[in-house]
């Protein structure tokens, strides 16, 4: 591994370049982030891996019950004061394992060191870590950001898909599907490998398992009806297993009393300690208050949540985008919708696996992905674009109707490369829909949940930043890279951290969320990673695309 004192984008080279001036705060922050990536690098031979604030019991390490113990294995577990076990099965698809079936929820191994986001994040999450590896790459990090790939890589053998993050609790869900992106990057990185030779190798080992984890998204449970295009999907049901109490639950049960005609259908009205033939119904209709303490506490006023809405929440978490009202109050109807943002991604994700079968000699393959490639786009273009309104929108698969709700996600096919220019020219015009001081914000709607106006966050304005400059509107991707550098500035000058979100509106640090998790946690990951990349798009010559 390189030195972390490694400076890949100097303050003094970016005050020489055009398009960006550094400052004394920009300085401060580069040295900040370049110095950050030990404090959130987690391996199990330090301990730190095993840790969860999310669950207060003993630490649990699981291994894949087709997987020996590595040798020094019993020695950190001695140190560490953890307990190992081996999952109950061989793992073949997510969702083959249910946490409710394990005695208590633990940390699921990985071979390799990782950057966690920070704070009580503090494990490898699904789509973070593709941000986190672009900025481990601009700086100079490449032994650790192939780590982090073959980490994913390993989940996909032994667990069944790149989880949400490596937690049993997660064993039912993914999240946004960036690998195929990440073994990209790391392959276009020249100092990522000592040969040609060794670089096929390794795409090799790797591609047969980026198909597989592909092949979760085109399975029955992640279609979205007929429509030939994805949706999120969780394999469990009920509450979440990670919630520590119904607060949450309790919460949107409040929200949806007092706004009834914003009720989709989420509430039903049940007892607060139902007999065992109400309970038995319960369980078909809403959750297991028998099984659940928070499914049991998740009521209120004579109200209790649907099974659908269950569904929708859990489908929201692997989304990434948890809290929004994208698909309905609290999106409890995500698995309705088949997203911009997901099958934009997933349209990426085929023409990478087309170019690794080529660049393989499988030419077969090669052309089967791309067949599947431009099948998605067919259907992107005719269910996701909408050319009155001259902008992508998700479409509620359900109901066959386009979402009305503005989101960034709309700019998602500009990274995948999935706009014709005409698209693309007319997304670069709703820009000021979601253009603040601060960069660009998630949403037009204020709903007080963090992933809605005026919030914004790092990984959706850096793909918006990119697909906008892979198009060749690079004064605008400019404009917004120094807006959102600058809010990430300001925080850090007001406090010496550095944020998993901002506030658009104002620029700055200062979130307030009126409803869900409302920290805003210290790190962070893919801000750092997404701030180096932002760096090296405003050192480039303007033109550079």
């Amino acid at each position: 591994m390189k030195s972390f004192a490694h400076l890949a984008l100097s303050a003094a080279l970016l005050a020489a370049t055009a398009g960006f001036a550094a400052t004394p705060d920009s300085g401060k922050t580069l040295a900040y982030i370049h110095k950050a990536w030990p404090t959130l690098t987690r391996s199990l031979a330090d301990c730190s891996a095993l840790a969860d604030s999310k669950v207060a019991t003993h630490p649990l390490l699981y291994l894949p019950a087709d997987f020996p113990a590595p040798d020094g294995l019993a020695a950190i577990a001695k140190k560490c004061g953890v307990e190992v076990r081996a999952l109950p099965r061989k793992v073949a698809r997510i969702g083959d394992i249910q946490p409710s079936e394990l005695p208590r929820q633990g940390v699921l191994y990985l071979p390799n060191p990782y950057v966690v986001p920070g704070g009580f994040f503090n494990e490898m999450y699904g789509w973070d870590s593709y941000f986190i590896v672009l900025g481990l790459l601009a700086d100079g990090h490449t032994d650790l950001a192939r780590d982090m790939v073959e980490n994913q890589l390993f989940e996909v053998e032994h667990y069944g898909a790149v989880l949400n993050a490596n937690r049993s609790y997660y064993l039912t869900r993914s999240q946004p599907p960036f690998l195929s992106a990440m073994i990209r990057a790391v392959l276009d990185d020249s100092k990522s490998f000592r040969s040609k030779e060794e670089a096929q190798s390794w795409l090799k080992h790797a591609y047969p398992l980026a198909v597989r984890d592909h092949d979760i998204w085109t399975s029955k449970p992640h279609q979205a009806g007929d429509t030939g295009l994805a949706r999120y999907f969780d394999y469990g049901d009920g509450p979440v297993p990670e919630f520590r109490d119904a607060k949450y639950l309790q919460d949107v049960i409040r929200w949806l009393r007092a706004h009834p005609k914003d009720d989709p259908g989420y509430l039903i009205k049940a007892s607060q300690n139902p007999d065992d033939a109400e309970a038995a119904q319960l369980k078909k209709t809403s959750c297991d208050v028998r099984a659940s303490t928070v499914c049991a506490d998740a009521w209120l006023d004579g109200y209790r949540l649907t099974a659908d809405y269950y569904r929708g929440d859990r489908a929201m978490r692997e989304s990434g985008f948890d809290v929004t009202f994208r698909f309905g109050p609290f999106a409890g109807s995500t698995h309705h919708y088949a997203p911009a943002c997901l099958n934009s991604l997933l349209f990426r994700y085929e023409q990478d696996l087309r170019d690794f079968a080529a660049r393989l000699g499988l030419d077969d393959e090669a052309k089967r992905w791309d067949a599947a490639a431009k099948a998605r786009h067919a259907a992107i273009d005719k269910y996701l674009w909408h050319a009155d309104q001259g902008m992508y929108a998700d479409y509620d698969a359900q109901a066959g109707k386009p979402s009305t709700y503005a989101y960034i996600s709309a700019f998602y096919p500009l990274w995948a490369g999935a706009a014709s220019k005409e698209q693309a020219a007319a997304m670069q015009k709703k820009i000021a829909l979601l253009e603040r001081k601060g960069g660009l914000s998630m949403s037009t709607t204020d709903s007080g949940v963090q992933w809605d106006e005026p919030f914004g966050w790092a990984p959706t304005n850096w793909i918006a930043i990119a697909g906008l400059d892979r198009y060749g509107y690079h004064d605008d991707a400019r404009r917004l890279a120094r807006k959102f550098t600058a809010t990430i500035d300001r925080g850090f000058a007001d406090d010496g951290t550095i944020r998993e979100k901002y506030n658009m509106v104002s620029g700055d640090a200062k979130v307030a969320i009126k409803a869900g998790y409302k920290d805003n946690v210290i790190g962070f990951g893919w801000t750092n990673g997404v701030y180096l990349k932002l760096t090296a798009l405003l050192a480039a010559p303007p033109d550079t695309p």
